[in-house]
């Protein structure tokens, strides 16, 4: 793919940068279900469509996950227009979910800004779900040393609907990295950990997310698609996908895919830096065969 900048799109669209919300009037106490009674919403939709035919599907559940998923890293505070906008929902819908999440300490509303904040109880469930994760504490000590060899940032990720989350993050000595941590998100089309993840799928499960980008932009599909082909192919045979340039102009990165087992869905290990830290020939011949080698031998550590 060419490092050239590309329109956006919602599939090849740029990395979004951290935002701080702007502060409000403060307001007396978290909106209840009837502060937004006067709001005409438009058309209400089923959250990213998928309830619409499957009776098994509680649309009210996917909104209020919806509302918590739209907080941003880097922003601590949204107000109910701002969850509205984000989340294609009338706000008199917004106030109710919010009013709840807040009722559970899934939300908080702060009074001096008049606006929420993600809860502490988010914080229990984030702490159980990484615990669960013991491929991490697994990985880490490989993933340290290559990171200071490589002297670039080394990176473990699971999928995030279309895109990939960080669970794992080491960084190198050099004193210029990558802006990366546990918890960012990343495309999935545009990265080579993203590419590297959909390389590892089986044909089944690689059907329906290929459906699903599809969906977010039909006419940027055959060019994505293509370059997903050209990526899996690179899997296969080089043992790696690369992103020289196709996240960001100035960043190269090469990836390896694998399933670690035990229950555990497919994951991916990248190594990246700056150009001017790690130049694609130095990661393809030397970094390339570390990585593949310690993927190896976390692909099915965990156990049938």
């Amino acid at each position: 793919m060419s490092d050239a900048p590309r329109p956006e799109s919602p599939i090849m669209g740029a990395p979004t940068a951290p935002r701080r919300g702007a502060r409000a009037p403060a307001r007396r106490g978290p909106e209840s279900p009837t502060m937004r009674a006067n709001d005409t919403p438009p058309t209400e939709i089923d959250t990213d469509g998928e309830g619409k035919d499957d009776r098994h599907f509680v649309t009210a559940l996917a909104r209020g996950l919806e509302v918590l998923a739209c907080f941003k890293r880097g922003e601590t505070f949204l107000a109910n227009h701002e969850i509205a906008e984000r989340c294609k929902l009338p706000r008199s819908t917004v106030s109710r979910l919010t009013y709840t999440l807040t009722k559970l300490g899934y939300l908080h509303f702060v009074e001096e800004v008049g606006k929420y904040r993600l809860g502490t109880q988010l914080v229990a469930l984030s702490t159980v779900a990484l615990g669960g994760l013991d491929v991490r504490q697994i990985a880490r000590p490989a993933m340290r040393e290559l990171a200071n060899f490589s002297n670039a940032t080394v990176g473990l990720a699971v999928r995030d609907r279309l895109s990939m989350r960080y669970v794992e993050c080491l960084r190198g000595p050099a004193a210029i990295s990558l802006n990366i941590d546990v918890g960012v998100r990343m495309s999935m089309v545009r990265s080579s950990i993203g590419r590297a993840f959909i390389s590892v799928l089986t044909e089944a499960e690689r059907a329906p997310l290929f459906e699903e980008i599809k969906m977010l932009d039909s006419l940027a599909w055959p060019q994505v698609r293509a370059d997903l082909e050209r990526a899996m192919e690179d899997h296969a045979t080089l043992g790696c996908c690369c992103s020289f340039g196709d996240w960001q102009p100035s960043v190269s990165a090469i990836a390896v895919g694998f399933r670690p087992g035990g229950g555990l869905p497919p994951m991916a290990i990248n190594c990246g830096a700056p150009t001017v830290i790690s130049e694609p020939k130095f990661l393809l011949d030397e970094v390339r065969p570390r990585l593949i080698e310690m993927v190896r031998r976390l692909d099915g550590v965990m156990g049938a």
